[in-house]
């Protein structure tokens, strides 16, 4: 049985003044989410878990989770 990752992602940062997940930090355009699903993937992992909050579920499945949907079992929960 492969080991499932789960990805805390529900904050918006009211200090930051938006959605920092979806921040492209890296220089393709990456975000942090990317490194660390990159590598648990080469971990192997089999499944990720978003835990998020409702109210930007569909951003958060756009932005990112189609991302990754075709390469690793992903789920989410609010």
């Amino acid at each position: 049985m492969q080991p499932t990752l789960l990805v805390l992602a529900a904050g918006i940062g009211s200090r930051y003044g938006g959605l920092k997940q979806i921040d492209p930090v890296g220089p393709s355009g990456e975000i942090i989410i990317d490194y660390s699903i990159y590598d648990a993937i080469r971990a192997g992992f089999g499944k990720v878990v978003f835990v998020i909050r409702k109210d930007i579920e569909q951003t958060f499945r756009e932005c990112i989770g189609r991302r990754f949907e075709s390469r690793i079992n992903t789920e989410y929960a609010f």
